[in-house]
């Protein structure tokens, strides 16, 4: 026996709390890495953790501010030998935190977000996460604003991988036959999609947002996924 829900009970606002929580938390892979590491080796250097996590370094800078923000972390400055800015060593406020609590209240929202997207059915769960990436990109756009007032689609489509990548996206700009696309290497919802590849939807409504955001001009956005059977995960305006 199926059970309906009313959906004005899950309204956009009520999702991106969610969602946010998730991409912000020790459940991220990466982060917990981070935060492991920086247990074990107090000082460590963005460039370090890395190499350590084996990501690009304006990831690891993400997580990093993301746990600073959030009362973690700290740093302190390195002294250098060489010219220029003394470097940031990392190390952890409070040792003893204890990590499961953090992922079992994970687990208990991707819990939720999962039955949430059941019980809306295919058709308004994808709806849903379109909208709710339309306006969080649309948000990000305005935070970080436009180095020219109406910028080309290419050049919008590098400003936004690049704002990608620092959100934990892993993303990359390309171009292929006049076209423009946004590739990303990490899903932020990890095996949540694979479940449910609606929230795929989250990523073309992200770009769609973004591209409204900085003043650029639209195109018909498509995307592929590998939750979904492609071969890699690509927004294309």
């Amino acid at each position: 026996m199926s059970t309906s829900i009313n959906e004005n009970d899950l309204d956009p606002a009520f999702f991106t709390a969610n969602v946010t929580s998730l991409t912000h938390s020790f459940g991220d892979n990466t982060r917990r890495k981070i935060y492991l590491y920086l247990r074990e080796n107090p000082g460590a250097t963005a460039t370090e953790l890395s190499k350590h996590c084996l990501v690009h370094a304006n990831v690891v800078r993400h997580h990093l501010e993301r746990l600073t923000e959030s009362g973690y972390v700290t740093f302190d400055n390195v002294h250098k030998t060489t010219v220029g800015r003394p470097a940031k060593g990392y190390r952890v406020l409070d040792a003893g935190v204890v990590m499961d609590g953090s992922m079992r209240r994970d687990a208990l929202l991707v819990a939720l977000l999962e039955m949430a997207l059941e019980r809306l059915g295919p058709e308004a769960a994808e709806s849903m996460s379109h909208d709710v990436g339309v306006e969080y990109g649309r948000t990000l756009a305005g935070t970080v604003g436009s180095g020219e007032p109406n910028p080309t689609l290419k050049a919008a489509m590098e400003s936004i991988a690049g704002i990608l990548t620092a959100h934990g996206f892993a993303a990359r700009a390309e171009e292929h036959n006049l076209e423009q696309s946004v590739v990303s290497d990490n899903c932020p919802f990890g095996t949540a999609a694979q479940h449910h590849p609606v929230l795929c939807a989250v990523d073309r409504g992200l770009i769609s947002g973004m591209l409204d955001g900085l003043g650029a001009e639209r195109r018909n956005v498509t995307l592929t996924s590998r939750a979904r059977g492609d071969d890699a995960c690509r927004v294309t305006a």
